[in-house]
């Protein structure tokens, strides 16, 4: 059985990421997520490529924006934490910051 961080990294590395921060961003969700916080979010994840023109490419802005939409704070903002500990930051991340800073 693989583990959740190794499967996440999986998934994040043929949407295009690298591998080692897509390895770095699954072991940070796994050390901040339960099990069913990353089920919901690997289903979200997967209905929301369906309905996109490039199925085979899932940003990481797309998994903010995703994991924005379900009922859970904790999730969006575990993705966030991994993207900054692992030197990535989200276009959509920088954008938020400029609103809030006016």
């Amino acid at each position: 059985m693989t583990a959740p961080r190794e499967q996440i990294a999986d998934s994040l590395s043929s949407y295009g990421l690298d591998r080692p921060r897509a390895e770095c961003i699954g072991g940070n969700l796994q050390a901040d997520l339960s099990v069913g916080q990353l089920l919901q979010l690997s289903r979200a994840a997967q209905a929301y490529r369906q309905n996109d023109s490039d199925p085979s490419r899932l940003g990481l802005d797309d998994l903010l924006r995703v994991s924005s939409q379900l009922k859970d704070p904790a999730i969006p903002i575990a993705i966030a934490k991994a993207s900054g500990r692992c030197g990535i930051v989200p276009t959509g991340f920088t954008a938020l910051l400029g609103v809030v800073r006016g």
